[in-house]
Parts: structure tokens; sequence; C-alpha cells
């Protein structure tokens, strides 16, 4: 087969698209070939382009998968110390992401992978002891890693409720911590280096202020003590106590004896501006009249109560209101804020007694009169008193 009937099988075309017709001759196959080599330099530029056009876009792609990578990569953080107070309780046998993910929850660090980043570098991700730590919200996950070693660990929280007594918060603070009772006891009585208030008299009764504490190990009895002296302090100061007794014509510390004795004979909050008010009243009284608080003799036997009998009424003994005019020496029980915002701003009234009328809901009632107090106590018997 010549070389015109092969192109005629394989339909061969020219440049227009037009059947090609070969010609035998030398000169016109020399310019065929000059035509195909034309067309396959124009063929070139196309995949050329092609291949621009792809890297660009591969490079664009990468440029931004970079950036995406990047993020991905690099979990968010917070940056500093942080602000506030966090109490973090690390349980027995929980991993490093466990942690990290009530760090997370609590708003401690910006991410819990950021916290096993961090403690991964740090070397402890398998060094985690149980207990309670305290840290602070919007920290670095870095700064949670370093507050969260063992010798951090907060011994106890010690709630110590309001209106105990100085001997009943010794005791709980023993307890709560395993100290000896006795450590405490002999801090109480050295009280040169507890800050009290000069007011005080070298008495922590009274001033050991009511709150929920966290101790660390190494915190001595004494040191928690003044931890305690020390937000009397900022409460006193946060009321202006000395400022709002020297107003009543009182001293800052028989500010403290009257919210004890609010404290104790108190059984709702409310009822402690209108107790506030009988005991000034009863002091301002002329002749005075005595204080007759049942809080005070049962302080003077050691008992509990506010219902003294009348044989226990005849005690002697210097807290004994109803033998002694005026205020007790000292403070009965350790008063709350409610206790002392009380006796600084007593509610207006006349009363001269108060009533526990039921002893189920501490719902207190107030007379003026003999024959108001009477039927007051009447109710009172009538309720099982």
């Amino acid at each position: 087969m010549n070389d015109l009937d092969l192109n005629t099988l394989l339909g061969a075309e020219d440049d227009e698209g037009q059947p090609r017709r070969r010609s035998r001759g030398a000169g016109k196959r020399g310019n065929g070939r000059r035509r195909r080599r034309r067309r396959n330099r124009g063929g070139f530029i196309a995949p050329l382009l092609a291949f621009v056009v792809l890297a660009g876009i591969l490079g664009g792609g990468g440029y931004y998968g970079y950036l995406w990578l990047s993020d991905a990569l690099v979990p968010d953080d917070f940056t500093g110390q942080g602000t506030g107070e966090v109490v973090i309780e690390i349980k027995d046998g929980q991993s490093a992401g466990e942690v990290a993910e009530e760090l997370e929850r609590q708003g401690v660090v910006a991410s819990a992978r950021a916290f096993t980043n961090a403690i991964g570098n740090a070397g402890m991700s398998d060094k985690l002891q149980p207990g309670s730590y305290k840290l602070r919200k919007g920290m670095s996950a870095a700064s949670a890693v370093t507050m969260l070693v063992p010798e951090n660990r907060l011994l106890a929280r010690v709630t110590i409720p309001e209106g105990r007594r100085l001997s009943d918060t010794l005791t709980l603070l023993a307890k709560a911590t395993d100290k000896p009772v006795k450590e405490f006891t002999a801090a109480a009585k050295d009280a040169g280096d507890l800050d009290l208030p000069s007011y005080a008299k070298g008495k922590l009764e009274g001033y050991a202020f009511p709150a929920t504490y966290d101790f660390q190990p190494k915190t001595t009895p004494a040191q928690m003590l003044a931890q305690m002296v020390k937000r009397f302090n900022q409460t006193a100061e946060q009321v202006d106590l000395e400022g709002g007794a020297k107003a009543l014509g009182h001293t800052p510390h028989e500010i403290v004896v009257i919210a004890s004795i609010i404290q104790a004979e108190a059984g709702r909050t409310e009822d402690m501006p209108k107790i506030a008010r009988v005991i000034y009243n009863r002091l301002e009284r002329k002749p005075q009249m005595k204080l007759e608080m049942d809080s005070t003799v049962m302080y003077a036997l050691g008992k509990y109560g506010t219902a003294a009998t009348f044989p226990e009424t005849k005690v002697k003994h210097p807290y004994n209101t109803y033998r002694n005019p005026g205020l007790p020496p000292g403070a009965i029980v350790n008063p709350g804020d409610h206790a002392i915002e009380a006796a600084l701003n007593p509610a207006k009234g006349d009363w001269l007694w108060f009533v526990a009328t039921d002893p189920k809901s501490n719902v207190t009632k107030f007379a003026s009169t003999e024959a108001q107090r009477q039927a007051l106590l009447a109710e009172y018997e009538k309720n099982g008193g």
C-alpha cells in the first residue's frame, strides 16, 4: 500500500480540516515536515500553560493549607497567670487528659490540648498527684502545669460555721487537718503572732472569723488561725467597724461582743437587726436594764442552747448577764458578717424582749411591754418550748 492509500484510509486532514492530498514530490514532503514542526511547537505551549496554572493553584492551596494546618496544630491557649480563684480536684487514677478536660470546662485553660501539650513538654503527664489545687481562670497552660505540683496541694478545705465557740472551732480545725488539737489550743493562747486588732486585748474568741478556708500541707495551726484573724480584719475594714462603733458610742470590741450575742441568739438572719435593737434598748435604758441573755449564761456554764433554767441564771460568773449589768467581758461565739452588720445597724423600735416562739421554725417575736412578753412566753410553751 502506498502513502496515498494509507492517508486515505486514515482520513488524514490538513491544517484547515480538509482531507490532505499527499504529493509524491520530494519538495512537497519537505513542506509537510515543516508544518508538523510548527504544529508541535504550538502543542508544547498548551501543556506548559496548564502546568503553570496548576502550580499556581497548588501553590495557593498549599499556603492556605499551611495556615489551616498551623491553626490545627497550635491549640488555643491563654497568656499570663489568670485571675480569680478556682479549686480543682484531681481524683485518684485520673489521667492528664481527663484533668485537661476539667480545666477547660472550668475556664482555667483555653483548651484541653494546650494543657496536654504543656504537661507533656514538662515531662509531668504521669506525675499528677490526687488532691485539691488552687488555680486561676484564664491561665496559660504552662502556668497551670506549674501549679499542679504536690507542694501546692491543699491540705484541707475547712468550713467554720457562724456562731461556733473558739473551742469548737479549734476542734473542727484539728479534725479537718489531722493535726493535734493541743497545737491549735497553744496557738490560740499565744495570740501575739496572730495579728489581732488592738481592741481584741489578746483574746481570740470572737475574732476567728467563720468562713471556708483552704490550707496547704505546710500550714501550721498558728498560720491557720492567723488567716482567720486576717479575714476578720478584712471584714472589719469593709464594714468600717471602728467608725460605726464610734458613731454608736461603743468601742469596736463591744460591737464584736454584741455581734456574738446576736449570732448566738438569732434563729434567722432577718431577725438580727431587731435583736440588736433589743440589746441597745436595754443597755441605754435609764436606769439600765440587765441584758438577761440566756446565751451568755450557757457560755458561762460551758453548755449550749438559749434557754437557761432559773437556777442556771443564778450562777456567779462574769458572763452571766442575769447577775451582772452591761455586756460580758468578751465575745461568746465567733460572729459572721451578718451579725456584725446587724450590730452596727440595729433596726428601729422600742422592743425590750424577744422570744423564739416556735423552736422548730426559729421564728422570733418581739415585745415592748411585760404583757406582750408574757403572751410570747405562753406561745413558746404552747409550741413545746
